[in-house]
């Protein structure tokens, strides 16, 4: 399955033959970077704000998913988990997205700004691949986003929201985490093809380049 990032905390899942997820699209009237312009069969939201549920920004989806359950779409099993809103900042609750797609797990941790539970950990399951914000504001700081990858141990971390040149939010850089990792630079890719032959047995981050536009 393939991975692309269009900036903050919006990712493009897809998979030949199965259903093609949009995870947080965003308001760039609000948030900066270029107006959305995606396909997809399923929306997801992690929380109710401009930078995370700009349903305009997608074109062609039949099913727009908000809240905890457990979901067969399009051949995609999806796990979602609300995390409390006493625990989350002003935005209030907050929802974390596990996709299956074919036995890769792909975890989308929304705008979370607390570390996880235990229950929380057990409710995602394996993770695979995790979708992490790493840039303070609504979410995750540097440190904290480094302690919730140790709980959940996953093959391939891909940090989110934090400050790019493009956006218009307070936002910590992307050396702040790195650091916290332990890694100096890594050269951005334009995408991640990932299948469960490539999974690597030690975390590894890989950085994506955000996309301005559908196919780019």
């Amino acid at each position: 399955m393939q991975i692309t990032w269009y900036g903050l905390s919006c990712f493009r899942l897809t998979e030949r033959g199965m259903a093609t997820v949009v995870t947080d699209p965003y308001d760039d009237r609000v948030i900066g970077y270029e107006p959305l312009k995606l396909r997809a069969d399923i929306v997801t939201l992690s929380h109710d704000a401009p930078g995370h549920n700009y349903l305009p920004g997608v074109k062609g989806y039949t099913q727009v998913l908000t809240g905890a359950g457990e979901f067969e779409i399009g051949g995609v099993f999806i796990t979602a988990v609300q995390t409390s809103g006493k625990k989350q900042d002003g935005n209030g609750k907050n929802t974390l997205y596990v996709f299956d797609y074919d036995g890769v797990t792909v975890a989308h941790l929304g705008d979370l700004k607390r570390e996880l539970t235990q229950s929380d950990v057990e409710a995602l399951g394996t993770v695979n691949v995790v979708l992490v914000p790493v840039g303070g504001g609504g979410g995750l700081t540097p440190a904290k986003a480094a302690e919730v990858i140790s709980l959940l141990e996953p093959g391939i971390v891909i940090p989110m929201h934090y400050k790019t040149p493009d956006d218009q939010l307070n936002l910590a850089p992307l050396n702040k985490f790195l650091q916290e990792m332990g890694l100096s630079d890594i050269e951005p890719v334009s995408s991640l093809k990932v299948t469960p032959g490539s999974i690597p047995e030690e975390t590894r981050v890989v950085v994506l380049d955000y996309h301005q536009k559908e196919g780019a």
